[in-house]
């Protein structure tokens, strides 16, 4: 059996219905099969759904028990329409109605418009953010420009879950939402953008399907007559599909139920614009009879890549994850799944960049590698790295850093505080290049804390972030350096990514990358706080997040590389911890271990020669191998007894608060709460004992040793310390 994804570009229309189901396999043949009746697809990553359905779809037209016109196919983007289409082009069916959503009910609002109500249907407002930020005006309510956008994504959320202004509250309560603002703010906000919408006889995107829906409900003619026009309907990425959307279908279909949906709970992941699994989840019960097939051979990824995912999966909770699919690959065996530990972000983005030109280097095209993280602000590390590479690159779904918004004010806000030196009162206080650029960049909305939630004012907020980051790095590498060296530093970063865009490694989030795929994909910054995101509070938002990773690692043909960074910039500490969805996947993390889910490899050390290979660390208490920062400190696994003597542990904390009032630095910066406990674990008393103990440096043991020998002995810290 042959995957789905090379094709001949111009294949041979095949010449008879019997001749459509050629090369599909028993279940995909099964589909195209089931022609009547409602049908459940559960197609799982890189199983050829769009195959199976359009040739269904191209079976039963080209048997006649389908009339071309009589079929609607619908999907969520223009992009997966158009292949749709073409597809059943190519198998003889090009008579056949493919359309989004949102495609399919603007047509039909367009025609039945003058007959359901009267005169020309009002004007589609391209863009409302300008409508929403009229309307808040008129609330006296000020918004930024990040803060316009995430309302707007409010708006748009309760629409299509069918909340109307003055239930907006109380929906976000019950849905445990991170609202951008006071959630009665944003209902006042909403109700007058609607107020201007009546006034101005205009109509935005959800209203499309809101007023499609209106009319289907009261006139009962037009509805019958939609009705006799379409008679079988199939949705493609049905667990995707919002309530509104669903009572959308629900009206075309009427009392009949030739409809075929597929999906894949665990590909749910856009939670957060009204999509919902319950439909797809909820399907066999609202039709028993419905003939369901499962497909699950998966021609994309590798027995190793298809491995981890089965892996990650295996591991989900909630109600999706028992309607997980177990996938099994169709491809011959490739390489494991690499994963890497790297010192800090820098040195993991340039450990990707050197890895991808290997790859480049022995023949994998660039543009079917793609570098996938969590957030686009993360970005700029890797387009930096790629670029000092010389390897090409292009960004999807993003705007370049240098080329955001808010990236470009802050360039010219520090700009302005360069030329203005010791004029600008901004940087009275400020005694470092770092803490002028946090000076400056605080008037452009950078805070010491991230905004809670997700959304355009977190985005704007991260951006900022690496901004801060790249001063503190850029002071540490050049001492003595300016704001103004800084700015000519920016520039030529800036300058360096405007090269004309050429065909290279792409560059996306997570999100961004739903419904593509590459020969060798990088799934970077897995560590606790990014995945699952910081923000992502409750169990089920978790799970998405699990859900998220798990679309990454199946966007894989290949090779699969999976990395995180212990700290964020050089010498930084090693306090980060890798991703808890790999627990027990990557070898040496937990009682999987190296032969359970992950499918085999080891986890590598990175760092361009920064950090030195060294042999696994060992539970002094059970003989597992340690992979978590904080438990190799403490020589055993979290979960472990401990032996610690307590209240030596609280003479080294009391003592340790005294030294950092003195040195005027964090309770951190003397000696962790993992440090301690390990000294009050181990209770050394020699030089070489103290120095065995992670977290205790040559630096640290010179400074701070004799004290603390000096307390586990029982005794009372004494020598003046002139180095401090």
């Amino acid at each position: 059996m042959t995957a789905a994804t090379h094709s001949s570009l111009f294949p041979q229309v095949p010449d008879s219905a019997d001749a459509v189901l050629d090369g599909l396999d028993p279940e995909q043949r099964e589909v195209a099969l089931a022609l009547h009746g409602p049908v459940c697809v559960l197609a799982g990553a890189g199983t050829g759904k769009t195959r199976a359905i359009t040739h269904r779809i191209a079976y039963g037209v080209r048997a006649g028990i389908l009339q071309p016109a009589s079929v609607l196919a619908v999907t969520f983007t223009n992009r997966a329409a158009g292949e749709m289409r073409g597809r059943l082009r190519e198998l003889g069916a090009g008579g056949v109605q493919a359309r989004t959503f949102h495609s399919a009910a603007l047509r039909q609002l367009q025609y039945f418009w003058p007959k359901a109500v009267g005169g020309d249907l009002p004007r589609l407002l391209e863009r409302k953010i300008q409508l929403v930020a009229e309307a808040a005006a008129r609330c006296r309510i000020r918004l930024d420009r990040n803060e316009l956008r995430d309302v707007t994504s409010e708006i748009e959320w309760a629409k299509v879950t069918q909340t109307v202004p003055a239930d907006y509250p109380a929906s976000v309560a019950k849905s445990v939402r991170d609202a951008p603002r006071d959630p009665a703010e944003i209902s006042q906000i909403y109700a007058m953008y609607e107020q201007l919408k009546r006034d101005r006889s205009v109509i935005d995107f959800e209203d499309v399907l809101l007023l499609t829906v209106g009319i289907l409900q009261d006139r009962h003619d037009i509805a019958d007559q939609i009705r006799r026009q379409y008679q079988h309907f199939v949705v493609d990425e049905y667990q995707d599909v919002s309530p509104l959307q669903q009572r959308m279908l629900d009206l075309w279909l009427g009392d009949r139920d030739n409809l075929c949906v597929v999906g894949d709970a665990s590909q749910t992941i856009y939670s957060f614009t009204g999509a919902t699994p319950d439909h797809l989840l909820n399907f066999r019960t609202r039709h028993p009879n419905a003939t369901v097939v499962k497909l699950v051979r998966d021609y994309r990824s590798t027995p190793q890549v298809v491995h981890l995912a089965n892996g990650l999966l295996s591991q989900a909770r909630g109600r999706a994850a028992e309607h997980r699919l177990e996938l099994i690959s169709q491809r011959d065996p490739g390489p494991d799944p690499v994963y890497t530990e790297y010192a800090d972000e820098p040195a993991e983005a340039e450990g990707t960049a050197r890895r991808i030109r290997d790859l480049i280097a022995a023949g994998v095209p660039a543009g079917e590698i793609a570098v996938l993280y969590r957030v686009n602000a993360q970005s700029e590390v890797y387009e930096q790295a790629l670029s000092d590479a010389g390897v090409p690159y292009q960004l999807r779904g993003a705007e370049r850093f240098f080329e955001r918004q808010e990236v470009r004010e802050a360039g010219v806000a520090l700009r302005g505080a360069a030329r203005a030196g010791g004029n600008d009162p901004l940087l009275d206080d400020a005694e470092d290049l770092p803490a002028q650029v946090r000076a400056v960049l605080s008037t452009k909305g950078w805070t010491t804390e991230p905004p809670a939630g997700s959304g355009a004012v977190r985005d704007r907020w991260e951006s900022l972030a690496a901004l801060v980051r790249l001063a503190q790095d850029f002071a540490r590498a050049k001492a003595g350096a300016t704001l103004s060296d800084l700015v000519a530093e920016l520039d030529e970063r800036a300058a360096a990514q405007h090269a004309p865009t050429v065909q290279g490694v792409t560059l996306a989030s997570l999100h961004a990358a739903k419904g593509l795929e590459w020969d060798a994909v990088f799934l970077v910054g897995l560590t606790e706080g990014m995945m699952p995101i910081t923000y992502a509070k409750t169990d089920e938002q978790v799970e998405e997040e699990r859900r998220l990773l798990y679309v990454g690692v199946t966007r894989a043909r290949l090779h699969l590389s999976l990395s995180w960074a212990l700290s964020r910039s050089p010498g930084g500490r090693a306090s980060r911890r890798p991703t808890r969805f790999l627990k027990g996947l990557r070898p040496g993390s937990g009682s999987l271990g190296a032969a359970g889910a992950g499918g085999g490899g080891s986890v590598e050390r990175g760092g361009g020669g920064r950090r030195k290979r060294r042999g696994p660390v060992l539970c002094r208490v059970c003989g597992s191998t340690l992979t978590e920062a904080g438990e190799m400190k403490l020589m055993r696994c979290e979960d472990c007894p401990s032996d610690m003597d307590e209240a030596l542990y609280e003479r080294l904390r009391e003592w340790r608060s005294e030294q950092a009032k003195e040195l005027g630095q964090p309770a951190y910066c003397v000696f962790t709460d993992k440090t301690l406990m390990a000294i009050a674990e181990c209770v050394p008393s020699t030089d070489g004992e103290l120095a065995g103990i992670s977290g205790v440096g040559a630096r640290k043991l010179d400074r701070f040793g004799a004290d603390v020998l000096a307390i586990c002995a029982g005794e009372e810290p004494g020598g003046d310390d002139e180095s401090t």
